[in-house]
């Protein structure tokens, strides 16, 4: 996911914006160096010094570009209490950004009262407070925020996830010899075990892109279709447009999403989208229009697969419909604008 992650910062720099990555990594990150020219990469190169000493040092240990630079601003809300404390040692302000909810993600994996659930709630209500300006990728997300963080209502603006559609774009002629693409992380959230169980009787072609603690444990379970499943694990983003354009649908049955850029890519190639109605991905996906909706249980989302695969100017119509919907709303050069007007408001 490399190469997709920094394409905004290498956009910025020819705008004008001088970047820097701080790390929470060893000198190992430096290695990143020669795939980011222009862009300084500031990490733990102390070899003896520990990591939560390095946490507590970092506003001293990078002064020299802290002092001088402009905006803080982080990526996600993990760590993101080191990027506040720098920004107020310093005087800075700071852009805090977050593509999914931490704390709800952590109340869906480890209960609404657990810890991390709790710790995840405090961090987001310090550093959105605090912020010279919040950027989430969803209105809900906003919504969330407004509601649980007053604070925060009137600083928070929607910045959605991007896409690269001159490389993520549908390829006339290709030979589409899967008929379901899944593309993911193998864990409980992404609902996969449902999404296999429903195909399973279908005898249809299934590439799983991505890997996690799930798969072992799926293929054992699946090894009676493991005829029809491909299971790939992870490829490089400049890769996975070709892949997709191998698959006749797309499907992702998440129980739960953030503003999932795998669907937004699926949409750029013009494929036509399964997904489940569930927050993250009804927000994308409007149904009969830019794709197709069904619930997360095996049942549902044979059915919808079955409807699909037996409609293909239906399914011509969706994918051309999510193409130009993703073009209009989340395309690099659209996001590259409404960053730098964010970054332009928050230094005035």
């Amino acid at each position: 996911m490399f190469d997709r992650e920094v394409a905004l910062y290498q956009r910025l720099q020819e705008r004008g914006v001088q970047v820097t990555f701080v790390t929470y990594g060893d000198s190992r990150d430096l290695k990143y160096t020669e795939r980011l020219p222009g862009i300084n990469i500031l990490c733990n190169r102390w070899k003896k010094l520990p990591h939560p000493m390095y946490e507590r040092l970092l506003p001293l240990l990078h002064a020299p570009f802290l002092r001088r630079c402009d905006i803080v601003k982080t990526n996600q809300t993990p760590g993101s209490e080191l990027a506040l404390r720098s920004a107020r040692f310093w005087g800075k302000p700071l852009l805090a950004r977050c593509g999914y909810m931490w704390s709800e993600f952590a109340a869906r994996d480890q209960g609404v009262d657990s810890a991390a659930a709790r710790h995840a709630r405090h961090i987001e209500s310090k550093v959105f407070s605090a912020a010279a300006k919040v950027a989430v990728t969803t209105p809900t997300m906003a919504a969330d925020i407004a509601q649980r963080v007053p604070a925060a209502a009137a600083k928070t603006t929607v910045i959605p996830n991007y896409v690269e559609t001159d490389r993520f774009c549908p390829a006339a002629g290709q030979t589409r010899d899967f008929d379901i693409i899944f593309v993911g992380r193998l864990v409980p959230q992404k609902n996969l075990p449902s999404l296999l169980e429903a195909v399973a009787p279908l005898g249809v072609r299934v590439l799983v892109v991505g890997d996690g603690k799930l798969r072992g444990e799926l293929q054992h379970r699946f090894a009676g279709t493991n005829s029809q499943i491909e299971w790939l694990g992870n490829v490089s983003n400049a890769d996975l447009p070709i892949y997709l354009n191998r698959a006749r649908l797309f499907v992702l049955p998440s129980h739960y999403e953030g503003h999932p850029k795998a669907l937004i890519e699926a949409m750029a190639c013009g494929l036509p989208v399964i997904g489940a109605d569930s927050r993250g991905i009804s927000e994308l996906i409007r149904h009969r229009e830019t794709g197709w909706l069904c619930g997360t249980d095996a049942s549902s989302i044979r059915a919808a697969v079955q409807r699909l695969l037996a409609e293909p100017e239906l399914c011509a119509k969706l994918g051309s419909n999510a193409h130009q919907y993703v073009l209009e709303h989340f395309s690099l050069d659209r996001i590259v604008e409404m960053e730098v007007a964010v970054l332009e408001e928050v230094t005035l």
